[in-house]
């Protein structure tokens, strides 16, 4: 089987001859590992099944300047980890000045010639998927500040739905351009847990986010594609909506967040739906010992990866404390499932 093939069979609920998987790192694991091992052989062994569609940064791009503008107009502080809101677009509650990005300019002729020009290059063997950073959520507290749009929700209702509908209305037509490239999927990003629950609480996100995510879920179907996303946090008490309104594939499960075990998930809506990740960043990875990763890993294939509907996967990117022996025990594990061992 190919990446992309495995990939697909398990979005269908088809186990594969190996699960396949999904690993990345940040600031310097990698290099860390090129030095752990004497060589870069390693990177050649570990694939990559899912590859993202070039596309246009509009979230925050990295400059080399401590504050970054957005193209929605707000302010991020670029010289700090994580990068974080500076000033919102709109500081008010009011929605007078909110401006998008014209559409046009940014999904020009030129981007979707570069897109094509890497599908080609890839399409035959890798899971394409295209996507355009902060979804329906995020976008409204980036334009209105965290707390603000927090606050808005509970005492600006209408002024909240308002703003929802808005950013819906410009995402879907995003949404409409991606769709006129040949991807298999569309991946969305959206941040609605933490760890103890649905940050707008389930009630808020069922009357702001779920009629609209349903309505911009149900354009990729009609297209043919299947629906990703990545959430953080627990969204355990919202995990009959998502289902309910399309989510093929549930990205990151973080398994220390409430409720977030992926086994437990597993067992009640396994058949409805694919995990990708469970594997913790903030446990297992940075502080387990490596025969600990090792053994959670097995597991995780074997219980996550039963009847398919599943992509193995760290909850999240190697993170910079992760301990290097602990970022080798996940690459050697993750190609020792898929029969391909050897580092050195």
């Amino acid at each position: 089987m190919l990446p992309r093939d495995r990939v697909i069979a398990q979005i269908h609920h088809q186990e594969t001859d190996y699960v396949p998987y999904v690993i990345s790192f940040e600031e310097g694991v990698d290099q860390r590992l090129d030095d752990y091992y004497g060589s870069t052989r390693w990177r050649d062994l570990v694939e990559h099944p899912v590859l993202h569609v070039p596309a246009p940064n509009l979230v925050v791009e990295e400059t080399g300047e401590p504050t970054y503008t957005d193209p929605y107009g707000s302010v991020w502080r670029m010289d700090r980890r994580p990068f974080h809101l500076e000033r919102p677009a709109l500081p008010e509650p009011a929605l007078e000045g909110l401006a998008f990005p014209d559409l046009d300019v940014l999904y020009d002729a030129a981007w979707k010639a570069e897109a094509l020009r890497f599908m080609e290059q890839h399409q035959e063997r890798y899971f394409l998927v295209a996507g355009f950073g902060f979804g329906l959520f995020e976008r409204t507290w980036a334009l209105r500040g965290f707390d603000n749009a927090l606050m808005d929700a509970a005492a600006e209702p209408d002024l909240y739905d308002e703003l929802v509908e808005r950013v819906a209305a410009h995402q879907l037509a995003i949404v409409e351009r991606l769709l006129a490239l040949p991807v298999d999927g569309i991946w969305f990003s959206d941040d609605w847990g933490y760890q103890e629950g649905v940050l707008l609480g389930p009630e808020r996100w069922r009357r702001f986010l779920k009629p609209r995510l349903a309505r911009i879920y149900d354009r990729v179907h009609q297209a043919g594609k299947t629906v990703l996303s990545h959430c953080c946090g627990s969204i355990v008490d919202i995990m009959p909506d998502v289902i309910e309104i399309g989510l093929d594939v549930y990205e990151s499960v973080q398994p220390e967040a409430r409720g977030n075990s992926p086994y437990d998930l597993k067992r009640k809506y396994g058949d409805k739906i694919t995990f990708w990740g469970g594997l913790g960043s903030q446990s297992t990875i940075p502080f387990g010992t490596p025969d600990g990763i090792r053994t959670e890993v097995a597991r995780l294939c074997r219980e996550m990866g039963r009847g398919g509907g599943y992509v193995l996967a760290p909850a999240k990117a190697l993170q910079p404390e992760t301990p290097t022996e602990n970022a080798a025990a996940v690459v050697e594990a993750f190609l020792q499932q898929a029969g391909a061992d050897g580092c050195t």
